[in-house]
């Protein structure tokens, strides 16, 4: 057992990516069973739903989890006024799933507040941050309750910043990631550096241990990730593309069959930069030129992309995946976390 496995009361160090609406009980209990931190993504849940998952998560598996939130830059927009116009560009693309346009909500995301207020009760033995810094209360509060934070840095300053915070670890994260690229220093664009570059250059600059994620999809990447310095690796699309995930059929099939340069950085079904598959939603909101802020283009792209789910529509999902998705090819939650156990063997 490592410093960090012993710190995080896990038995391999192996983490399950959060991931934002695609998260489920059965995947992340699946990996905490195996040994490893099964993460549940809560983007866009209240309070009650995320009192609700952790209930469910206890009732699924006794071993430690992690709960996710981003935390907030200070560049989302509420609902006004312009809600009608941004809703409007994506008419076509409601009216090819036979949706009408959503009205205004009275939010499009809960508030941080809430969010904390129910993970605290849902007392996960991890909390851990997309997009910033947790604040200094944030930090001291998870640590009263014994509930441990890891913290997500796309360049070698955000890195910097979240140790100095005071986080237990830190997610090293690739830009060959699937989803967003969770940038918060510098625009994300500017933010683009790969895992083998970043992962090295994170572990010489901060004192906490850090996760490797980004193109890690079996034991080869889990190898290497060692080799460069990191104490544990978090992988999302090879687990994504299991049949525990609450990915689609549609989805699983993207991830079986793209190639590795399928996979595109775009800002076009949630506003804020992403990484997936370049399907029809995406070529025609980006030929359109007109792209609502975050988290405006997520909540109104949310409400056709359900409906294409149900209908099995892959062309008009969000089909995040990462450059090693042709490596992602265990069927079950079980099959992916031997393959990417085998890399912490040497025999391996």
């Amino acid at each position: 057992m490592s410093a960090l496995t012993d710190l995080l009361g896990i038995d391999v160090p192996i983490v399950l990516g959060p991931f934002g609406g695609l998260s489920s009980v059965p995947l992340t209990a699946a990996v905490s069973e195996a040994g490893g931190l099964g993460s549940f993504g809560l983007y866009g849940f209240d309070g009650e739903r995320i009192r609700r998952t952790g209930a469910e998560l206890r009732a699924a598996t006794d071993r430690p989890f992690a709960l996710n939130v981003w935390l907030p830059l200070g560049d989302e927009v509420r609902p006004g006024p312009e809600h009608e116009r941004y809703a409007e560009a994506l008419a076509p693309l409601f009216a090819e799933v036979g949706a009408g346009l959503p009205a205004r909500p009275e939010r499009y995301i809960p508030s941080l507040e809430e969010q904390l207020d129910a993970v605290w009760d849902a007392a996960p033995a991890v909390l851990s941050v997309v997009f910033g810094v947790p604040g200094a209360e944030v930090v001291a509060e998870a640590h009263r309750r014994d509930i441990r934070v890891v913290g997500t840095a796309t360049t070698v300053a955000e890195a910097v910043a979240l140790d100095a915070a005071g986080v237990d670890a830190i997610v090293a994260t690739g830009a060959e990631a699937a989803g967003h690229r969770v940038s918060f220093l510098k625009s994300a664009e500017d933010s683009l550096v790969g895992v083998f570059a970043l992962v090295p250059q994170v572990v010489d600059a901060v004192s906490a241990p850090v996760i490797a994620a980004g193109g890690i999809a079996d034991r080869r990447g889990v190898s290497a990730a060692f080799a460069l310095g990191a104490s544990a690796v978090q992988v999302g699309t090879a687990f994504l593309g299991t049949r525990e995930s609450a990915a689609n059929d549609a989805h699983r099939a993207a991830i079986r069959t793209a190639a590795a340069d399928d996979s595109v950085l775009t800002r076009a079904m949630s506003g804020r930069l992403a990484r997936g598959l370049r399907n029809r939603a995406v070529v025609e909101i980006e030929s359109a030129g007109a792209i609502a802020p975050f988290p405006a283009q997520n909540w109104l792209t949310g409400r056709f992309r359900a409906v294409a789910g149900e209908q099995g529509r892959g062309d008009l999902q969000s089909l995040w995946l990462g450059q090693a998705a042709p490596l992602a090819r265990a069927e079950t939650a079980a099959e992916a976390f031997a393959e990417l156990a085998a890399g912490l063997d040497p025999r391996g």
